[in-house]
């Protein structure tokens, strides 16, 4: 019996090993397995060596991990790139006609038991379920969700072809990897960009423009299928710059709007994000990190964008910027952008990237019914001779009505404006107004999220971390000896307040920068504020996510 292990489904794009993977995690989080899925995939409609890693124990999993203990390859290059990796005593299955040099792999006959080439990836499901000794219902259960609502009429083939499978790897001889009992409730299975989506539904988001952009248009297409039970509306704009002034308008008509986009296509919104602070509109803005610049590698991962969002827009006003470590924050922290896009009237961002938009988790999602109200404007203000949608006030944040849902006048202008909204050149007025909007970072200073610290009060090495490096971090703490390592992790990283965490980097003997990029954009940011006496950094921008073990032979 084993505590863990992890999972490679190898091959190419069409080959179905996407549906092979979600067919399994579902089937081991159903069993009560805690699962974490890393997604690698090339930049192709077909082709291509595409991977589904799924690493699943019976406690909670930080992140992926190096070694492969079950390897399914669908084509012989999978066998060659992936054959290093093997741990001792692994296991490789491959399709019997597929080459495998001095490789030893068990033979599975996928034509012959699927009998078409549209099953075939249900025979490496039932294998793989038989190997890892889940009840034959497991998989049949999540077959029978997948394919009765759009596909009744194959049920019951998908069923047959299962069966086969099970009765082919009884009698094969492969050895099992059977897991212990698991601890953990099931939960949902949710990707970054689905627990996203979800917490933009729950926080009461209407609207949602996009142009399609990997890895964020997992964010529209899940709003998407839910829209007309929530009364969303989800828009393909003709370009990003229409998709972000969509936005904005649809904000000032009174809706909770979002766009969803990635580095190269947010470059062409940050007009859009000035027009947003000049005009005071709410807008929640999902940049899905990959690397760059220009098209880069669309469909690896990277943590490269934090500065493009700090230091977007012309002009100087205030926003936030949240950065969650896992599909549990993407519903939380997504519930959260518009709380604070409302009450500061400006962008808020959420950063994501494409490891943590693709990867999938068991979450345990808050009950709807306790969480704290999303604010909101006025819809219908009372009556007043003379509204200013720009007044002043002590906190910088003026009134928000919706136009003609009452008798006020609401007048908005891109131009410096008077309070009342009428364009104006009066250099006093244009000071106030400045100072006015300054004012409102104030309120998203007062509603920071704390650094979450885990480890001893005067550890040797701190590692910081931010956004979806945490669970990598977590784990390399394991490594590297959990009594002498901390970890600090920043699920907000705009506006910092130094107070927050300068006692963590001065307690510590040496403060570890941990990051997907190439520059150390975070550290830089947090060394302008505090300068801690010792620092290193683990730096990863080959396109690859961090793990635990990477981080913890990398610290120099």
């Amino acid at each position: 019996m084993r505590r863990e292990l992890n999972i490679l489904i190898g091959g190419e794009a069409g080959q179905g090993l996407v549906t092979v993977g979600e067919l399994l995690t579902r089937a081991l989080i159903r069993s009560g397995y805690q699962v974490h899925v890393t997604q690698s995939y090339m930049s192709r409609i077909r082709g291509g060596h595409n991977t589904y890693a799924v690493r699943a124990g019976i406690e909670n999993v930080h992140g992926p991990a190096q070694g492969i203990d079950i390897l399914v390859a669908l084509n012989s290059e999978t066998l060659e790139l992936h054959r290093e990796e093997l741990t001792p005593g692994a296991v490789a299955l491959k399709d019997k006609n597929a080459q495998a040099s001095d490789l030893e792999a068990v033979d599975i006959p996928f034509a012959d038991l699927a009998g078409s080439a549209l099953y075939e990836n249900v025979v490496g499901l039932g294998v793989l379920s038989y190997i890892l000794g889940l009840d034959r219902e497991m998989p049949a259960g999540c077959i029978r969700s997948a394919f009765e609502q759009k596909k009744p009429e194959a049920v019951d083939k998908n069923l047959e072809v299962l069966d086969k499978a099970y009765a082919f790897a009884s009698k094969s001889g492969v050895a099992g990897f059977n897991l212990d009992e698991p601890k953990g409730s099931a939960g949902l299975m949710l990707a970054g960009n689905q627990a996203l989506a979800l917490g933009a539904l729950c926080a009461g988001a209407n609207f949602c423009s996009y142009y399609p952009m990997t890895p964020s248009t997992g964010i529209p297409m899940t709003l998407n299928s839910y829209a007309r039970d929530f009364g969303m509306v989800v828009e393909q704009a003709e370009d990003e710059i229409a998709a972000i002034n969509m936005a904005l308008g649809a904000s000032y008509a009174g809706a909770r709007s979002m766009v969803a986009t990635s580095g190269g296509g947010f470059a062409l919104m940050c007009e859009g994000v000035s027009l947003s602070g000049m005009t005071e509109t709410p807008v929640v803005i999902v940049v899905g990190q990959r690397p760059g610049p220009a098209t880069g590698l669309p469909t690896r991962t990277e943590q490269g964008d934090l500065n493009l969002v700090l230091y977007s827009g012309h002009g100087e006003f205030p926003r936030a910027v949240l950065a969650p470590a896992d599909p549990g924050q993407c519903f939380v922290l997504a519930r959260r952008a518009f709380d604070l896009a409302e009450k500061s009237q400006g962008p808020v961002f959420i950063l994501t990237d494409q490891y943590l938009a693709d990867s999938y988790r068991n979450v345990h999602l808050p009950d709807p019914e306790i969480l704290e109200p999303v604010a909101s404007p006025e819809v219908c203000g009372e009556v007043q001779e003379e509204y200013e949608r720009y007044a002043f006030t002590p906190s910088g944040v003026s009134p928000r009505i919706i136009p003609a849902m009452s008798r006020c006048l609401v007048v908005l202008d891109s131009d410096e404006h008077t309070p009342d909204g009428h364009i104006t050149e009066d250099l006093q007025v244009r000071k106030k107004m400045v100072d006015k909007r300054l004012k409102k970072g104030d309120i998203l200073k007062q509603e920071v999220i704390l650094p979450a610290y885990t480890g001893p009060q005067n550890p040797k090495d701190l590692l910081v971390c931010w956004g979806s490096t945490r669970g990598p971090a977590l784990e390399a703490r394991e490594i590297m000896g959990s009594e002498n390592t901390a970890v600090l992790h920043f699920s907000q990283v705009w506006p910092l307040d130094a107070e927050h965490f300068r006692d963590y980097l001065q307690r510590a003997q040496r403060v570890v920068f941990v990051e997907s990029n190439a520059t150390a954009q975070f550290a830089q940011l947090v060394s302008s504020m505090v300068q801690p006496a010792n620092m290193a950094y683990v730096l990863r921008y080959d396109g690859l996510p961090l793990d635990g073990q990477y981080i913890a032979d990398n610290i120099l």
